[in-house]
């Protein structure tokens, strides 16, 4: 069925809040199971329009996809794509029929468009990768506080949506204007009043005329705890700049002075953002564009495995602001390095799948290693980098097994 027709089909209001009204409960998830999450242990948990999930914490969400799913396929399916939210006040109900999206501050004349106005403009859409800052950051030695994730708060999908560069135009945005900022439907707790999520673009960067609008993900309509019916895509940079259930875009005439840009999301300003742990009073800049990454997938932390004197191996990379032009293997803890097979090229913002036949000499413990390079020339490191909020970490990663 063509996607215009399956948007149609389901952004009526019945179908809508029956929809949000099952995910409302998925919200509220048992005391008892949050405390036994929050004790460390994090178990495959369900919630509702989620399946196989890694629970971090339960209220705001924070959903981890387990690393067997990036190995079925390149994309990543909806009811297994991460989740995070900072606030717990994330809205269980959405009237699509009375839902708009607010253009205003500084532009000719303020906008309040309609999902089907929205809906009736030119589409685009491109495959890009949605990365938490902090992805991975239970790896980081010292430890650091903040969500311990593994590898998987991170997905890749196909976006569809309208370019932020047409909405913007049909505004017209005035003379002198050097910023825009985003603001969504979900509200910081009482304690924290003032601090509602918002972030923030170059005016030059949101008009670049690949930031995008998105109003649906691998051919469906967004899932509600993935940002329904809006969120914004920002291609080859961090998941803090991808505003889930995006409502209002102010253009703004001076640099956003508001908290999630202008003190959260920041990183030391020096290149790779590698400081000595402890270190503190550094100078800062926001976190921005990605660094490239690549796993092992087919193959997890100690499986045994039968000898046989070749080793498949297969695995994801992503070349973060540019695309992925090579990746190597190892199975010696990085000696020796020989070149993967790269799959089909989705666009330089996609995750690239990879594969590989590796010697083996003889049984015994090994480790796997694979190394990307971006079309950028950017080569993945062999040190982890270190700073004081887990940001970042795009280091060459080891899974150890053992040949038997």
């Amino acid at each position: 069925m063509p996607i215009d027709r399956i948007l149609a089909a389901r952004l009526d209001r019945r179908s809508l809040l029956g929809a949000t009204a099952a995910a409302g409960v998925s919200i509220a998830m048992p005391p008892a199971l949050q405390s036994r999450v929050i004790g460390g242990s994090s178990p495959l948990a369900s919630f509702a329009g989620k399946r196989g999930m890694i629970l971090h914490r339960a209220r705001p969400p924070l959903l981890e996809t387990s690393m067997d799913v990036f190995d079925r396929g390149v994309f990543t399916p909806n009811d297994q794509f991460f989740v995070r939210w900072h606030w717990a006040g994330i809205p269980t109900s959405i009237d699509a029929d009375s839902f708009r999206l607010t253009i205003r501050g500084a532009v000719g004349a303020s906008l309040s468009l309609s999902l089907a106005e929205l809906l009736r403009m030119p589409r685009v859409e491109l495959a890009a990768v949605n990365q938490c800052s902090g992805n991975s950051r239970s790896l980081f030695q010292p430890r650091v506080p903040g969500a311990q994730w593994g590898h998987g708060a991170m997905g890749n999908a196909k976006w569809l949506g309208v370019s932020l560069l047409h909405v913007l135009d049909l505004a017209g945005v005035r003379a002198g204007a050097t910023a825009v900022r985003f603001g969504a439907l979900d509200r910081a707790t009482s304690a924290d009043r003032g601090l509602d999520f918002d972030k923030s673009l170059s005016l030059d960067h949101a008009r670049d005329g690949e930031v995008m609008i998105a109003f649906a993900m691998n051919g469906e309509q967004l899932p509600l705890l993935n940002g329904f019916p809006l969120r914004l895509v920002v291609p080859g940079w961090y998941s803090t700049y991808w505003v889930k259930m995006l409502s209002d875009i102010e253009v703004l005439d001076a640099a956003d002075d508001h908290y999630w840009t202008a003190k959260a999301y920041r990183i030391p300003a020096i290149p790779g953002a590698d400081v000595p742990p402890g270190s503190a009073g550094f100078p800062t800049t926001p976190i921005n564009a990605m660094v490239p990454r690549s796993w092992v997938t087919n193959f997890a932390e100690g499986d045994r495995v039968p000898f046989e004197p070749t080793l498949s191996l297969r695995g994801i990379a992503l070349g973060g602001d540019s695309g992925v032009s090579r990746v190597e293997v190892s199975t010696d803890g990085g000696n020796r390095w020989q070149d993967a097979t790269l799959g089909e090229d989705y666009g330089r913002y996609s995750f690239r799948q990879w594969e590989a036949q590796a010697p083996l000499a003889s049984p015994g413990p090994i480790s796997l290693q694979s190394r990307c390079t971006n079309q950028g020339g950017v080569v993945q490191p062999s040190v982890p980098i270190w700073n004081p909020s887990g940001y970042m970490r795009g280091n060459i990663e080891t899974t150890e097994v053992v040949i038997a």
